[in-house]
């Protein structure tokens, strides 16, 4: 019989905990999502004539990459520090303020939660 390992910060009942979840074949790895396809769309919309350099579009790949992973990383912390099970919105808000300068902050709080709302009323 096998025994069950319990991670420390397993604060919900009847979930596994992180290190007890088998990992899926197909399951992508979060340092390997391409974002340069949006990257293209936004600058062609800021700055029509402009394009980038795939080298360019390689290293804004890896610096979007990272900032996701540090937000996630940071919005898991508070919710460990809160005792919950569940990751809400104000943790990720909280996680960006914490993470990012205050204007750069303040405008990725308000375009994000913009977003949500058109994908909701959509």
């Amino acid at each position: 019989m096998a025994r069950r390992t319990i991670h420390k910060y397993s604060y919900c009942k009847g979930h596994l905990s992180p290190i007890s979840r088998k990992k899926s074949s197909s399951s992508t790895s979060l340092s390997h999502r391409n974002y340069s396809l949006y990257v293209n769309r936004v600058l062609k919309e800021v700055v029509p004539q402009r394009g980038m350099s795939s080298r360019t579009l390689d290293f804004m790949n890896t610096l979007i990459n990272d900032i996701f992973d540090r937000i996630a990383k940071e919005a898991h912390h508070l919710m460990h520090f809160r005792k919950r099970c569940t990751l809400t919105p104000e943790d990720i808000q909280k996680a960006v303020y914490m993470l990012l300068p205050e204007n750069l902050a303040k405008y990725a709080v308000t375009f994000g939660r913009e977003a949500v709302d058109r994908f909701v009323r959509s």
